[in-house]
């Protein structure tokens, strides 16, 4: 258990959450190091396969179950939010990118750079301690820990929520060796009978209330699933969205107050402003001088085109067709097959022509596949 709580170190907890506020964390909460309680569910997620291709989930199973593996002799672990907001407003025929990804930085970054200063806090009134700051990247069921530490409860949606904050938020952590008084958990959950997140998912990603198939998600499918094209049922559920997507926050009720991201560099920005049509035909090297330091640099250029030419698909945007026809000599063979169905939905005459050229050149089978089911679909669609 953890020692003998002093005035010292409630003292120090409460600077920790003073300067957390500084620093730009809308939450922050304290609990102690222990077994996760949602463990057992998040096995059991694992089992069902419901992980997809993230197989480091899978790899690092064991390591979830004991917080020590993380950092050695750890007692507390600071758990704090930081609000990104609902970001920008959809622009018709852009291609929707999530709330999250729309400022200049990388979370990932940005946070442990905050979250090394508030770790300076504790270093400064114990010399003696130790701490990990981890954001995303650490073998830790984070929304198990904000909820214990009082930031949240689970909702229908996996998401944690707060009362005040809703949803639009990260979560980091320190991990520290001094023994920190913890917070309330929150136990209660404010869902009530509300399933507006579980209707609304346009893929239904959802298996049930709190359980998520992420190969089924439109935010894994934009961003996890890499080199390997989005199952054909799944693409016009993807609808417009080009990178993540924010469907289940959007309609949950407790983000009807939402406020913008304070932090600058959370703030929306032109570079992530770019249409379906810019991302289809954007190079390696402007993708990367561009895009480089923010989220959207994860999938890379090929899957962002391969996005891009979904939402073009969807859209049915016929002035998109050569832009398509053009990238339907791309290097990638997933991009390739992806574009092929893209004119196969838009279905113009101009689009088979395209596709006919394509197939007659084409020697990637999977590729060639693509190009005569969408021819399939245009013979339907122009009556030939």
């Amino acid at each position: 258990g953890i020692p003998c709580v002093t005035i010292s170190d409630q003292e120090l907890a409460n600077r920790i959450k003073s300067q957390g506020a500084e620093l730009g964390f809308s939450l922050v909460g304290i609990t102690a190091a222990a077994r996760p309680e949602t463990l057992e569910y998040f096995q059991d997620w694992l089992q069902q396969g419901y992980q997809g291709e993230m197989n480091y989930l899978k790899r690092r199973e064991d390591a979830y179950a004991d917080q020590t593996g993380v950092m050695h002799g750890v007692c507390s672990i600071v758990v704090v939010a930081m609000n990104y907001g609902p970001g920008r407003p959809a622009i018709p025929g852009h291609g929707r990118v999530a709330a999250y990804a729309q400022g200049t930085a990388d979370y990932h970054d940005l946070m442990r750079t905050r979250l090394k200063k508030l770790a300076a806090v504790i270093r400064e009134s114990r010399p003696e301690s130790h701490s990990r700051v981890t954001v995303d990247t650490a073998p830790l069921l984070e929304r198990d820990l904000a909820k214990r530490a009082g930031l949240g409860w689970f909702g229908k949606n996996t998401m944690l929520i707060n009362k005040h904050a809703g949803s639009y938020f990260f979560l980091g952590g320190i991990l520290t060796d001094t023994p920190l008084p913890p917070d309330p958990p929150h136990f209660s959950s404010h869902c009530g009978t509300c399933t507006r997140c579980l209707d609304a998912c346009p893929t239904d990603a959802f298996v049930g209330p709190h359980v998520l198939d992420a190969r089924k998600c439109i935010a894994y499918l934009t961003i996890e699933l890499r080199g390997e094209p989005i199952p054909r049922e799944l693409r016009a559920g993807v609808q417009d969205w080009i990178f993540g997507c924010d469907v289940c926050q959007q309609v949950c009720p407790w983000n009807r107050k939402a406020t913008p991201a304070l932090e600058p560099q959370l703030q929306p920005i032109q570079a992530t402003h770019r249409s379906a049509l810019e991302f289809l035909e954007l190079d390696e090297q402007t993708f990367r001088s561009e895009l480089g330091k923010t989220p959207l640099s994860r999938p890379g250029a090929a899957n962002m085109a391969r996005n891009a030419a979904i939402v073009l698909g969807n859209s049915k945007q016929s002035e998109a067709v050569p832009a398509l026809s053009r990238t339907l000599n791309h290097s990638d063979p997933v991009v390739r097959a992806t574009v092929a169905w893209a004119l196969g939905e838009i279905g113009t005459a101009a689009a088979r022509v395209s596709l006919m050229e394509r197939l007659s050149v084409e020697l990637d089978e999977s590729v060639r596949e693509e190009i005569q089911a969408a021819l399939a679909e245009l013979s339907g669609k122009l009556g030939t």
